[in-house]
């Protein structure tokens, strides 16, 4: 009879040992996974939005889609203004010479590095694509260009993304738009800043 009682203790301790490493091995895997994740999808928005001013340049407007984006980046081209003093003027400060060069953004978009081809996709996700939207507004009377592109958090946090992680981020919600920029007002920031 002790001996099934001592069996009966060793695995209860076992079980309490077990249940004690996973409730601090979780919050800290949640931790790390949703740091290196977030790290991720923030560098892939940072190039999203290099590419939307880029196309703003060329455009004056932001794309409101992804295959509109691609479609202007790899066919256009970017103007570059050079402004100089007028050599012609002995003052050299009343007159101005404009011109303008113009460059493919495919190459700018090269050298930085961005792959326009998978720019609409959500890192972390099977072929998710991030939320794209565009329009120009008044802002101080005036027409405004803005844009709006983001994901919610779920969509990439994977098995994290559940709700019942709040627990050990009280900012965390799974609903929230990881983004940058804002339909109402010219804003280019990410809510990440």
């Amino acid at each position: 009879m002790k001996v099934a009682i001592n069996l009966l203790l060793t695995a209860l301790i076992f079980l309490l040992i077990y249940m004690i490493y996973t409730s601090i091995r979780e919050p800290i895997a949640f931790q790390e996974e949703k740091g290196r994740r977030v790290d991720v999808v923030i560098a892939k928005l940072k190039q999203i939005k290099t590419s939307q001013e880029i196309y703003r340049s060329i455009k004056g407007t932001f794309a409101g889609s992804f295959e509109e984006l691609t479609n202007v980046l790899k066919n256009e081209k970017i103007p570059f203004e050079k402004i100089e003093n007028d050599p012609t003027d002995p003052t050299n400060e009343d007159k101005f010479i404009r011109s303008t060069s113009y460059s493919p953004a495919i190459d700018s978009i090269k050298a930085m590095g961005i792959n326009i081809d998978s720019l609409a996709f959500v890192p972390f996700t099977n072929g998710l694509k991030f939320e794209i939207a565009a329009d120009t507004i008044e802002y101080q009377s005036t027409k405004v260009p803005v844009v709006q592109v983001g994901t919610k958090w779920k969509t990439f946090m994977g098995e994290f993304g559940d709700p019942k992680y709040k627990k050990y981020d009280k900012y965390f919600d799974p609903e929230k738009l990881l983004k940058f920029g804002d339909l109402a007002t010219p804003n280019l920031n990410g809510n990440w800043e």
